[in-house]
């Protein structure tokens, strides 16, 4: 398999495995419809971007060098997603007001910033396939369009099932889960070393 397969199939694997990013689209997309969904993906792949770019300036150096900027990213990051499962699980997901899709961006954007791990996995794996500012950037940029492409998958599947979901017993599961899926992201980001 060629240097740019085994980039693609690494690249899949890590983006199909359910994460934070998944929860907090899955929670979007069931609480504020396709367009909260989608914006969500948005901004998830907006933090990736920044953390690739950083990552391919060699400035992410300096965050998985200095532990006190790690950790206080990952613990800012570990406490939005706990505040984001908490507000789930009191029911802050199923108002009636809808909510707004520019709030999902920021969420997204704000999940995926506040999760340090991403530029430590970033500054491991791009090094292996290319080298140079714009061979890195070029192949993170491929990692954020791939992920996009994922997750517009899963709001559009998520989207069509939504009138499913939004019965109160299994709306009451639904944010149950992913309340508690977000809220074990966070102490797990929280508790997790470098």
């Amino acid at each position: 398999m060629s240097h740019l397969g085994t980039f693609f199939l690494i690249s899949a694997v890590v983006i199909v495995v359910p994460g934070p990013d998944t929860a907090l689209m899955v929670r979007n997309t069931l609480f504020g419809g396709r367009a909260r969904g989608l914006a969500t993906s948005l901004g998830v792949v907006s933090g990736l971007a920044v953390w690739t770019l950083t990552a391919s300036a060699g400035v992410a150096a300096i965050v998985t060098a200095s532990q006190p900027l790690f950790d206080a990213i990952r613990i800012g990051g570990a406490l939005y997603l706990v505040w984001l499962g908490v507000s789930t699980l009191r029911g802050h997901g199923g108002t009636t007001t809808p909510p707004r899709p520019g709030s999902g961006y920021r969420q997204g954007l704000l999940s995926d910033l506040g999760n340090p791990k991403i530029v430590v996995f970033f500054t491991g794996l791009l090094p292996q396939f290319a080298s140079g500012f714009f061979a890195l950037a070029a192949l993170g940029l491929v990692f954020c369009a791939m992920t996009l492409a994922w997750l517009v998958v899963y709001v559009l599947c998520i989207s069509r099932a939504r009138a499913a979901l939004e019965r109160p017993r299994v709306r009451r599961v639904v944010d149950t889960v992913s309340g508690l899926a977000l809220v074990g992201f966070g102490v797990r980001l929280a508790t997790q070393r470098a």
